[in-house]
């Protein structure tokens, strides 16, 4: 049975982000505002949205405000489309970085299992973590080479077989759950997130179709409404991303993943997690 969603209302945004670049220190974190699950292996819910976007809205988006529909995706691709790229093996490092748990930081949180887990437990072996491509990587058959195969802003630690159980499908409502899912849930043809990532999953999706448009030797990203694209270069199920982006709105765990592969990485953000209202707007 489906997991019923949290519903929550957008929250006033107040200075986080913006804060970072004043000197002033971001919220400090906690497991809930991680995603993390709790010890008794429930999800936590995402923490509220804090951040404040003024200080890139004159700077970064400038070109973007006051647009909406086709120009504001089209603006929004020619800026975060300057970007540094990384290598895939590169990846590993980051990731130690911008899924830090805030609780310890000898580990990371998993994108699904909501489990906090050793960085030094990175691999391919049962009981590590790995690099899970949310825009699953064969939907453009795209790989792991430079450019969507190393995007940070889809790419997330999770456990290996969890990894293997969510595979290539499209995320939708419904299924059963499994082994170390922290109240995921996958069925035949879909994937369901713990509710606390549910919105961080959409986010990433669309961010994807936003930034790969078929004009620098990869495909066309687009989401759609289906849960059968197969290798074509279709995520879905759209209908239901805008649903769990809007009951789960960013988390303070979020903000900061933004903020750190903006500053420290590949030096572009996620426009859905600085203005939410922008995914209505485009889609």
């Amino acid at each position: 049975m489906p997991v019923t969603p949290i519903r929550r209302r957008w929250k006033s945004l107040a200075l986080a982000t913006s804060a970072v670049l004043v000197g002033l220190s971001v919220p400090a974190l906690t497991a809930s505002s991680a995603g993390a699950a709790t010890t008794t292996g429930t999800a936590a819910t995402a923490g509220s949205t804090t951040a404040s976007t003024a200080a890139y809205d004159d700077t970064y988006y400038a070109d973007a405000l006051g647009k909406s529909g086709p120009a504001l995706k089209d603006s929004l691709h020619t800026i975060i489309s300057d970007q540094t790229k990384l290598s895939y093996s590169a990846v590993w490092d980051a990731l130690k970085v911008t899924d830090q748990d805030p609780n310890n930081s000898g580990n990371v949180i998993l994108l699904y299992s909501g489990i906090s887990r050793s960085k030094s437990l990175n691999g391919g072996d049962s009981g590590d973590w790995n690099r899970e491509h949310v825009w699953a990587k064969s939907h453009g058959d795209f790989g792991t080479s430079t450019g969507p195969g190393t995007d940070l802003h889809h790419l997330r630690p999770e456990d290996v077989q969890v990894n293997s159980i969510r595979g290539n499908k499209d995320f939708d409502n419904g299924g059963s759950s499994f082994g170390n899912s922290g109240g995921s849930l996958t069925d035949s043809d879909s994937f369901e997130p713990r509710d606390a990532v549910k919105g961080d999953v959409a986010r990433m999706i669309l961010y994807m179709a936003v930034r790969y448009e078929g004009t620098d030797g990869w495909p066309d990203l687009e989401p759609n409404d289906s849960v059968t694209n197969g290798t074509s270069p279709y995520h879905g199920r759209l209908s239901v991303l805008k649903q769990w982006h809007q009951e789960d709105p960013p988390s303070a765990f979020e903000q900061r993943r933004n903020e750190v592969i903006y500053d420290s990485y590949q030096h572009n953000r996620n426009p859905f997690i600085d203005h939410p209202e922008w995914v209505e707007s485009i889609w």
